[in-house]
């Protein structure tokens, strides 16, 4: 694992891998490797100790659940593979050795060393100071005790301590670490030209005896692929629409219980006079609110506009009474439904009604609108449209394993499951597999049923096939073709062609040679366009292609302008120059000195690398290939 790591030290996913194997495990469910794993399957040993499958599993899930944590930037994919696996198998392995080497050479960790080093970690810590609270809860969190989560801790700070030891073995001289690194952070000024292939394609000329001649020699690479003729059925959510209805008040209850999906931007500004009665109010105490709230809303009847003034003397809401009653701007879900309902259903300058919610009495004014809102005659099409395909995903999903039954159990035709379900045998042409695939929906597996030999040699239906969501489809072959050879009238257009360009591509790299020695010899060819010069490092090639960056630091720059070519696939022969070149190093301090400690780094990481491959060399290491193989799958 070092090696797959120092390979990969710059990416993030070497970097998790190492946190999880180098980096005490105690905030990570340690409690699984510190009990029960003995007794678990060993999907290796090491020495004689097994690392556990269930010991695998569970770093293997602390890892991924680091990398989700990386939200965007995380490849679930990544997890799949067999190198990730295999390259947490190999760091627990690793594990095992150089615990085992460190209690060897006897290396220590004192408790006062442990202490110090548990009361200074970030996590158990709070405004800076360790507490004693948040390291209980740890323990808690985890299923720990102080005794093992301790012995956990000791053990990572006696690897680190030996990682460290090695690392400090590391040395590089100052001129030795900047001369390598001068090509490393090295800018080069860069132009390229191209002499394209197809410009050389009228000098072409292929002669039908080098056609033929070419055909024979590759003929067993024309070839037709098997093919089949199909028929099939297709059961789908979409097909039993015309059999689903929707009343409208349906329609209106979704739109009702969904109110907030339908709000858009629109805001509501509103102000309000609030008599309250208590949580746990009487009747009576109820009643002496309400006769407060009808004297207040009596008299803003006689003059509207005491709002303010009415609301800043009586309201029981401090907190918008000294504002005259303003509650600012709000959308739905913000506010109580009572107030809610009444606010969304007013006119601006409007004053509401006595309004009872759970807070007490309330006198509602709207003070403003902004922003819009869909209305239940704007959305009812795109609500009814829902609800008919809801309702039609669930008979279609009550429908699947009939479909499947039938076509499974009356395996000689498809007409028992079309007349069934009342749908059309529909046939297709000549299909090859890869046609298959992009036919049914980029359905692999129903297109490795269609070349079965249950299939094909004994006439069956295929299975049912969820090629896409809400749809369900069974088939059955018609007519098979086995692979056959491609005629040569079939091929000898297409041979030609390639005939053609591989002989424009010879004569492009034979025009770009011939002009590449004249430019090295100080003449330039005048028909050549050279794009405008950029100035590249190795992480910022300014828009230059992979290919073209691949060269561009292999060339000499003892002499300026230099050059180089080389054919670029099918395309052109590429011709590159280097203009200038500056010494990045040389011109900034501090990354003299970054430079010092990235080398020194890098040659640490090799000492840690060849330690631990002096330690896999000398152990008795096995792996069970079979139970990796299955974690793999």
């Amino acid at each position: 694992m070092l090696e797959l790591i120092r390979n990969h030290s710059k990416g993030w996913l070497a970097k998790i891998i190492l946190a999880v194997i180098t980096v005490p495990f105690a905030l990570f469910g340690i409690d699984q490797y510190l009990t029960g794993a003995g007794g678990n399957v060993p999907i290796a040993t090491v020495n004689g100790d097994e690392v556990s499958l269930q010991e695998y599993s569970n770093t293997v899930e602390t890892v991924r659940t680091r990398m989700q944590a990386r939200g965007d930037q995380f490849d679930p994919t990544v997890l799949e593979s067999p190198a990730f696996k295999k390259s947490i198998l190999d760091g627990l392995v690793m594990r095992r050795l150089v615990n085992a080497e460190t209690v060897k050479s006897n290396f220590k960790v004192s408790d006062a060393q442990l202490n110090q080093h548990i009361l200074g970690r970030p996590e158990f810590q709070e405004d800076g100071q360790f507490s004693q609270d948040i390291y209980q809860q740890t323990l808690e969190q985890n299923g720990l005790t102080a005794t093992q989560l301790e012995a956990s801790i000791r053990n990572d700070l006696i690897v680190a301590q030996a990682r460290d030891d090695l690392a400090r073995l590391a040395f590089a001289p100052q001129s030795v670490a900047q001369a390598s690194a001068k090509y490393q952070y090295q800018k080069r000024e860069v132009s390229t030209t191209e002499i394209k292939a197809a410009d050389f394609l009228p000098e072409v000329e292929v002669t039908p005896e080098q056609i033929q001649a070419y055909y024979e020699k590759h003929k067993e690479k024309f070839k037709e692929p098997e093919k089949v003729k199909v028929e099939f059925v297709l059961l789908s959510a979409a097909s039993l629409l015309k059999d689903v209805t929707v009343s409208e008040e349906d329609v209106k209850k979704f739109y009702d219980e969904n109110i907030t999906r339908f709000q858009g931007d629109e805001q509501r500004e509103a102000s309000h006079i609030l008599f309250s009665f208590g949580v746990s109010a009487t009747d009576e105490d109820k009643q002496v609110a309400k006769e407060k709230a009808l004297e207040i809303q009596a008299k803003l009847n006689s003059n509207p506009d005491r709002f303010e003034e009415l609301a800043a003397k009586h309201s029981e809401d401090p907190g918008s009474a000294t504002k005259g009653g303003s509650l600012g701007s709000f959308g739905r879900g913000a506010m109580v439904k009572p107030f809610e309902d009444t606010v969304f259903n007013m006119e601006v300058d409007a004053i509401s009604d006595i309004v009872e919610s759970e807070f007490g009495y309330h006198i509602i004014r709207l003070d403003g609108i902004s922003g819009a809102s869909s209305s239940f005659e704007d959305m009812k099409p795109q609500i009814k449209g829902e609800l008919i395909f809801q309702e039609a995903q669930i008979k279609y999903a009550g429908l699947t394993e009939e479909f499947s039954n039938i076509v499974y159990e009356q395996s000689g035709s498809l007409q028992p499951v079309a007349k069934r379900f009342g749908l059309d045998v529909q046939p297709t042409d000549w299909l090859s597999r890869e046609d298959a695939v992009k036919y049914f929906k980029d359905s692999r597996q129903l297109a490795n049923m269609l070349f079965s030999d249950e299939v094909v040699k004994d006439k069956r239906n295929t299975d049912a096939v969820e090629v896409s969501p809400n749809n369900l489809i069974a088939a059955r072959v018609l007519e098979y073709k086995p692979e056959a050879p491609k005629t040569f009238d079939d091929v000898k257009e297409g041979i030609k062609a390639v005939l053609q360009l591989e002989q424009s591509i010879k004569l492009a790299e034979e025009k770009g040679q011939a002009v590449l020695t004249d430019l090295a010899s100080g003449k330039e060819a005048a028909s050549l366009e050279w794009i405008p010069a950029v100035t590249v490092d190795r992480k910022d090639a300014q828009g230059l292609t992979e290919a073209v960056m691949n060269e561009v630091f292999k060339i000499n720059t003892e002499t300026l302008p230099a050059y180089k070519g080389f054919a670029d696939g099918n395309r052109a022969y590429v011709l590159v120059k280097v203009l200038g070149v500056t010494d990045a190093v040389a011109e900034d301090d501090s990354l003299k000195t970054m430079v010092q400690s990235e080398y020194e780094a890098a040659i640490a990481q090799e000492y840690v690398s060849a330690y631990g491959q002096s330690l896999k060399a000398k152990a008795d290491i096995e792996v069970s290939q079979q139970l990796l193989a299955g974690t793999q799958q």
